[in-house]
């Protein structure tokens, strides 16, 4: 993913540069600054985003993202930004609701510097004010040496100075619509199908594949896109994600790479994770930490890869969706869709763009975003006692996908990969009773959950500071808790 960073504070392109320089593994296909009326604004884009950051020397905007039909925004535009600019300029904030695609942008105005983040949060954005100074970037190290109020952009939020934050979308339960089950699987893979092929342009493009539903889904329907299509697995020796992986693989006949990983190497790759991270909540920690090695070796091959979140909070993956009451899910798919910006997507932001690779989500696509709200609750969590979750999600993969992967149940991404507790056990080790009672509490308001996670905050603090606030952090919500 691109990177992008700015400030009010007109001609203080040093800023600017300092800030581009901390992200600037986000980039490594271009980089530009902008001194603007008011404004400097920089960017860095890497090689699958290339064709997003055409025209960015001569227009007043730049773009984390990928604006899928932008040739539709405004009539003889020639190029992505230069279709924002002149969309902003005849719409005003109301174009954003014409945006298909993820975002974080920022143009500068007469008014001031206009933000936006897509309704999703996929493309990530911080700011910060100080003395009438606004700053912004797409990673909090941008923002931690700044003393003023430092804030998480809300997705689906615009700002400007005359105005401040306005929400222009939200997620939003919707009534289920009138449909068979046979109609419904049809119109999904329908979606998807158009989904993945728009994410498919402008790269060579892989998938990472766990062998779950998600990942396998997105695998089979690129590959059959594309005469050749790279996907990637890491896990510990004898993993269950490594095996059905190879399965889809083998199924679908991808060109695979496969790396296993042990306690060591994890441990030494952990603070050079946290770092691009930016978290130390524990569950979050765990999961990515495969995540960011395959993002590694991805990133050896291709310049893009499918991404598989949002499967299970669209279709109902989690096992503890089944014991709600079928009118209960909505709402709840609903709760955790709109929670994913700062926990599973950045995830997939970070363990991506520390590469300078993007990852692409296909099940967050807006078309299939609107149609899987409207799906029953009975399609996605299916049967009484032995219910089976996305369950139309396998239906729309039938003939598509081995049985034994359309028939897979659930495992957490760490389970899934092997992790398993092993970190957990780490850090119990590690850190005496005594030490963990007396540094739970690292500042008023922040409770450390485990022994893992204060493992983890120990080397959150060593590589941004004692001085960086941990409520800026994300925290897992219904997390494990240590007494």
């Amino acid at each position: 993913m691109a990177g992008i960073a700015g400030i009010t504070d007109a001609n203080n392109t040093e800023w600017v540069e300092s800030a581009l320089d901390k992200i600037d593994h986000r980039g490594g296909a271009g980089r530009a600054i902008r001194e603007l009326e008011g404004a400097v604004l920089g960017q860095v884009w890497p090689t699958a985003q290339d064709h997003f950051a055409v025209g960015i020397d001569k227009g007043p905007v730049v773009l984390d993202g990928e604006i899928h039909n932008w040739t539709e925004l405004a009539a003889g535009a020639t190029c992505a930004l230069e279709a924002v600019e002149t969309a902003y300029l005849d719409k005003g904030p109301e174009f954003l609701t014409d945006l298909d695609g993820p975002f974080a942008m920022a143009i500068a105005t007469p008014k001031g510097i206009f933000l936006a983040r897509d309704p999703v949060g996929k493309s990530p954005l911080y700011f910060a004010r100080k003395n009438g100074t606004l700053y912004f970037g797409s990673e909090l190290k941008v923002l931690f040496e700044q003393d003023g109020d430092i804030s998480e952009f809300p997705p689906g939020h615009w700002y400007q100075p005359d105005t401040g934050l306005v929400s222009y979308a939200t997620i939003e339960t919707q009534p289920p619509l009138d449909i068979r089950p046979e109609e419904a699987a049809e119109e999904l893979r329908t979606r998807l199908v158009a989904s993945v092929e728009k994410r498919l342009a402008g790269a060579e493009v892989g998938s990472w594949l766990s062998g779950g539903i998600d990942s396998a889904t997105l695998t089979a329907l690129a590959r059959r896109q594309q005469a050749k299509l790279d996907t990637f697995a890491v896990g510990v020796e004898g993993a269950p994600d490594l095996e059905y992986a190879r399965m889809v693989a083998d199924h679908v006949d991808s060109q695979h790479h496969e790396r296993t990983c042990t306690l060591e190497e994890m441990l030494q790759v952990l603070p050079e994770m946290i770092y691009h991270l930016e978290s130390f909540d524990a569950l979050l920690v765990r999961s990515s930490i495969t995540n960011y090695m395959v993002g590694k070796l991805a990133s050896e091959h291709v310049s893009a890869v499918l991404s598989g979140e949002g499967g299970d909070e669209l279709f109902g993956g989690y096992a503890y969706l089944k014991k709600l009451e079928p009118a209960e899910l909505p709402d709840e798919l609903v709760n955790i869709t709109c929670r994913l910006y700062n926990t599973a997507l950045q995830r997939v932001d970070r363990c991506s763009a520390s590469h300078g690779l993007v990852a692409r989500t296909a099940f967050l696509d807006r078309d299939v975003l609107e149609f899987a709200l409207q799906i029953p609750p009975r399609m996605k969590i299916h049967g009484s006692g032995d219910a089976v979750e996305k369950w139309i999600l396998r239906q729309a993969m039938q003939g598509l996908l081995p049985k034994e992967v359309l028939t897979r149940t659930k495992s957490k991404f760490w389970e899934g990969a092997g992790v398993g507790d092993l970190l957990s056990a780490h850090a119990d080790e590690a850190i005496p009773d005594e030490e963990f009672a007396r540094e739970r509490a690292p500042t008023e308001g922040v409770t450390l959950n485990t022994k893992e996670e204060l493992f983890h905050y120990r080397i959150f603090a060593d590589v941004f500071g004692e001085g960086v606030d941990p409520s800026l952090v994300g925290r897992t919500k219904g997390a494990p808790v240590d007494s």
